[in-house]
């Protein structure tokens, strides 16, 4: 929240869609009932879907539709449901392209620590999402924020920048969410964004000697309900399909749309409640 800003004064942001842009039907079934959704609960939607999962476990996995036929799709969404877009990108040169379509570039976890693509994409002026990666501490993530300040081309409140946490590796099958990482993250003054279902990732535990991530998704209203109430979040990340079971990609992560629509009914008005929570937390200090 920018410094003189109330928290009356902005919405919670709300990025969803489905993990792959599998095909223009499901993109667009999902951007309806999200946007409609949004109109209803008050929130700031951001469609997302990936035209590339270049960090799919095995080669023979489903990795999209290409860049070139993804962002026709997701232009076309852009402009029926007057949303903003979302999607990854993984290469410096992909970066031009995909800014002309995207709204918000996003820099996966596993590409956290890579500059030249950090500051490829905040050259394009448009916001950039770093995902922080399974293997970073909460402070070590002042990292990431620090090469964007420096570089000029970002500074402190501005909302150029976003950090997203999605969990930290516990051993080599699963992920936990450190709930005090919250608070530290937020400190670094870039807009904090959490990861809903991504959270609840066994990356190692998804059958196929670890080909595919396992999830347990009955673990998302639980992470978002105590994420939302620390008071510290800008708005949450979640990844929906019409129907999880036959998605392509994070089968067991995705939330369906019934699903996704009962646990935001929740989290947004307990994200309103709680911004002032970190206010009143520096009495502590």
């Amino acid at each position: 929240m920018a410094q003189g800003q109330n928290a009356s004064d902005f919405k919670p942001i709300i990025i969803g869609g489905p993990c792959t842009a599998e095909s223009y039907g499901i993109m667009d079934e999902v951007a309806a009932a999200i946007a409609e959704l949004a109109q209803t609960l008050g929130f700031t939607y951001f469609f997302k879907a990936s035209f590339d999962k270049a960090n799919r476990s095995s080669f023979s996995s489903y990795r999209g539709p290409g860049m070139e036929t993804a962002l026709g799709w997701l232009h076309d969404i852009k402009t029926k449901y007057k949303v903003q877009i979302l999607t990854d990108i993984h290469e410096t040169h992909q970066v031009k392209t995909v800014a002309e379509v995207a709204d918000v570039l996003q820099i996966p976890a596993f590409l956290c620590r890579q500059t030249d693509l950090l500051i490829a994409a905040l050259e394009t002026g448009k916001i950039v999402n770093v995902k922080k990666g399974q293997f970073l501490s909460p402070s070590a993530a002042f990292n990431i924020v620090e090469k964007a300040w420096e570089s000029g081309l970002a500074k402190a409140n501005d909302e150029k920048l976003w950090l997203t946490e999605r969990g930290v590796s516990f051993g080599y099958g699963t992920l936990v969410v450190d709930m005090t990482g919250l608070k530290i993250m937020a400190e670094s003054k870039a807009p904090l964004i959490f990861d809903i279902t991504h959270s609840t990732q066994l990356p190692a535990m998804g059958g196929d000697s670890g080909k595919v991530s396992g999830a347990r998704r009955e673990f998302a209203p639980l992470l978002a309900r105590s994420a939302a109430a620390s008071g510290y979040l800008r708005g949450f990340f979640l990844e929906i399909h019409p129907d999880p079971r036959v998605a392509k990609s994070d089968a067991l992560a995705q939330l369906s749309i019934p699903q996704a629509h009962a646990l935001l009914k929740q989290v947004v008005p307990l994200w309103k409640q709680a911004r002032e929570f970190a206010q009143i937390d520096a009495i502590f200090h």
